[in-house]
């Protein structure tokens, strides 16, 4: 019998909150943030999808209580009163969800589907209209005079609008908590350089070691491949991080452990459980 190579049959469905939003609950949650009033400024999903992969690959454990203001504003202000609205939530719920998600899928499998929006080229319009183009053929050559036609954006500039708001989210985060960012490791800085070069130049960490550019100059001119390129970047550092997230603190005694049936080591002469053990 052949076993999938992704999820062992007997691992039972995830449940229901640690299931990846659909479109649907994709488009809702978009409707939410976008719906908080000003002065307030949410993170779009799509900043918000960086920002929960900074959070999950820090060497600390961050509770959603710490993060989850700076969602629905950047500086972390109250979004309505004191009492959670039916709306604030189930953006909650949603967020968390997705945090989850991001979570479990590098835990369990070592990646994850970011949410990134698909910036496409302007259709040409006289590619659908004969018309159009013969009137384009007709059109004398130009001598070299400046025309009102607006240029072409380049494949660097369609995979910057891409990968901006991701990367975005994600330093927007690590602004918040720079555990990540202050360990002294070079796997670490070399997985957030694939990173932070996804940033304009203005933008982008000071000590970072790639120039701003989302890869043009590396040969990277397609974006399934920038994309998978940033969740390894991901993975890598959720795996170095995992050690220290869970690590336990051992508390070492400075003197043994006393029985309860042994005699007080106050020197009473009585069992430590009726005397200094008592309480």
């Amino acid at each position: 019998m052949a076993v999938p190579e992704s999820e062992p049959p007997s691992r039972p469905a995830p449940g229901a909150d640690a299931r990846d939003l659909s479109d649907a609950e994709f488009d809702e949650l978009d409707a939410l943030l976008a719906g908080i009033p000003e002065p307030l400024e949410p993170l779009d999903p799509f900043m918000l999808d960086g920002f929960l992969a900074a959070l999950v690959v820090q060497p600390q454990l961050i509770e959603p209580a710490r993060w989850l203001p700076h969602v629905f504003d950047a500086e972390g202000h109250r979004w309505g009163e004191a009492e959670p609205s039916a709306e604030q939530r189930r953006a909650s719920e949603l967020v968390l969800r997705r945090y989850k998600v991001l979570n479990r899928m590098l835990a369990e499998f070592g990646g994850f589907d970011p949410w990134i929006p698909r910036a496409e080229a302007p259709a040409d319009p006289a590619a659908d209209d004969p018309a159009a183009e013969e009137a384009t053929a007709d059109e004398p050559a130009s001598d070299g005079a400046a025309t009102d036609a607006p240029a072409e954006p380049s494949p660097a500039a369609l995979l910057s609008a891409a990968l901006l708001p991701w990367a975005a989210g994600f330093d927007s985060a690590m602004r918040l908590f720079p555990g990540l960012d202050e360990l002294d490791d070079a796997e670490v800085d070399a997985a957030l350089d694939v990173i932070y070069q996804h940033l304009p130049e203005e933008e982008a960490p000071a000590d970072g070691g790639l120039d701003a550019g989302v890869g043009a100059a590396r040969g990277i001119a397609d974006l399934d491949a920038a994309v998978g390129e940033l969740v390894e970047a991901v993975a890598e550092l959720y795996d170095r991080t995992t050690p220290m997230r869970y690590r336990v603190e051992v508390q070492r005694r400075d003197t043994p452990k006393v029985g309860r049936n042994e005699p007080c080591p106050c020197g009473s002469g009585r069992k430590f459980k009726h005397c200094h053990g008592a309480g």
